[in-house]
């Protein structure tokens, strides 16, 4: 759906190059998919506006929403300080990210029952560009787990604050397990190749 003309003016107002140059920092940080964080967060942010999210909270929080969790030594001040809206920036990425201690899911239970309107968005977002990237991980354990968290975790966040994004995930869902069922398939077919060998 194409933006509106308030969207789009909305979205003009916003000064995100602040926030761009800060999440630089993460662009050494290598992705099991390929790429990088950085380009992670940008990712993030475009799913957000192709939904039509404009608001400027949010969309500085995406790209930064992994800065505290992926440099432990971060200077939050200069988050708090980037701008007159860096302190509910900074409320909000602190939302998306793990508490030390605590498990993956005691995490997402905590957005679904805890998370403000925004959290729960932009958790959303972050999950539908990893769920992308997951196609390219070759570690087909990992791809199962991560598939069968987002159906059971984050279906339910993204049921309460937008059914297209609940669309998209379950289409990427859908896909990374047949995605799996092939790759069982092939894997199946090359073992009794090799078995064929040995008789």
């Amino acid at each position: 759906m194409r933006m509106t003309t308030e969207e789009m003016n909305r979205l003009r107002e916003i000064h995100l190059a602040p926030y761009i140059q800060l999440a630089t920092v993460l662009i050494g940080k290598a992705r099991i998919g390929g790429g990088n964080m950085f380009r992670h967060q940008l990712d993030t942010m475009a799913i957000l506006i192709d939904y039509g999210y404009t608001d400027s909270i949010l969309l500085k929080a995406s790209i930064v929403h992994d800065i505290i969790e992926d440099i432990p030594d971060f200077n939050h001040n200069l988050l708090l300080s980037i701008d007159f809206e860096g302190h509910a920036v900074y409320e909000l990425v602190r939302e998306v990210t793990k508490i030390p201690d605590e498990t993956k899911a005691e995490f997402l239970v905590r957005i679904f029952e805890q998370g403000s309107h925004n959290a729960k968005i932009l958790k959303v977002a972050d999950r539908i560009a990893n769920m992308i990237t997951l196609g390219f991980v070759n570690k087909m354990e990992f791809v199962k787990r991560y598939t069968e968290e987002t159906e059971q975790y984050i279906f339910p966040i993204a049921e309460m604050v937008n059914g297209y994004m609940l669309t998209e995930l379950q289409t990427l869902v859908e896909s990374r397990r047949r995605y799996l069922e092939d790759f069982s398939k092939i894997k199946s077919e090359e073992t009794y190749t090799d078995s064929m060998h040995f008789m």
